[in-house]
C-alpha cells in the first residue's frame, strides 16, 4: 500500500509521520511527474486552501488528481483539504475539486486565536481527540453524505463514498484512528 500526500503547501509532513507510524509507505506529490508512480490513496492536508488551489493548477496537478478522486481513489482531506473537496463555500466564491456535496464555511472558528482542542464522538470510532486550527466546518450536506462527527452542533467530519473530509487535524494528535479508518477504504 502506498499513499500520495499533497505536499505543495501546508501540514503534509505530519501525515507522512502518521502513515510511517502505521507502517504505510507514502510519497510527496509536488509536481505532475510525481503522479506517474502507482499509489492507492490520497491525502489532502491542512494549509492555506487558496494557495493550494492556485498551486494545483500552476503545477498541472489539478486535473489528474480530480480524475483520481472522481474515479474512486480513497481520499483523506483535513481542514484546507476539506475546502478543496467542497462543492460550495458559503463565504467564498472559489470552488476547487468540487467532488464533495457539502457547503463549507472557511475559517468558521475565526483566526488563529480561535484554534482549539476537544475530544468528541466520531461515528464508529468513539471519542477521539480533535485539534482545530483556523478551521472550517460543514454547514450543509448533500444527498449521500454521511455525517461522522459534530462539535457544538457544527459538522466537522463527513464521508461521501471514497472521500473522508475533516475540519480538524488528526495528524497532530497521538490517535491513529482516523488514518486507520482512511486506510480501511483501500
Amino acid at each position: 500500500m502506498k499513499i500520495g500526500v499533497l505536499a505543495v503547501q501546508g501540514a503534509f509532513i505530519e501525515h507522512e509521520k502518521m502513515l510511517a507510524k502505521l507502517g504505510v509507505e507514502s510519497f510527496e506529490i509536488r509536481q505532475a511527474s510525481d503522479l506517474e508512480q502507482s499509489y492507492d490513496g490520497l491525502i489532502l492536508p491542512g494549509g492555506e486552501s487558496t494557495v493550494m488551489g492556485k498551486l494545483l493548477h500552476s503545477l498541472n496537478l489539478f486535473e489528474p488528481l480530480k480524475e483520481k478522486i472522481t474515479s474512486g481513489m480513497p481520499v483523506l482531506a483535513t481542514c484546507a483539504g476539506l475546502i478543496l473537496l467542497a462543492e460550495h463555500l458559503s463565504n467564498d466564491e472559489a470552488v476547487h475539486f468540487g467532488t464533495l456535496p457539502v457547503t463549507v464555511k472557511r475559517n468558521a472558528y475565526g483566526r488563529q486565536l480561535g484554534s482549539f482542542y476537544t475530544e468528541e464522538n466520531f461515528k464508529g470510532l468513539g471519542k477521539i481527540p480533535m485539534t482545530f486550527i483556523r478551521a472550517p466546518y460543514i454547514e450543509q450536506v448533500g444527498e449521500g453524505v454521511e455525517v461522522l462527527a459534530t462539535v457544538d452542533d457544527n459538522i466537522v467530519a463527513a464521508r461521501y463514498h471514497n472521500q473522508i473530509a475533516l475540519s480538524f487535524h488528526p495528524e497532530l494528535d497521538e490517535s491513529t484512528a482516523i488514518h486507520k479508518l482512511f486506510l480501511s477504504l483501500i
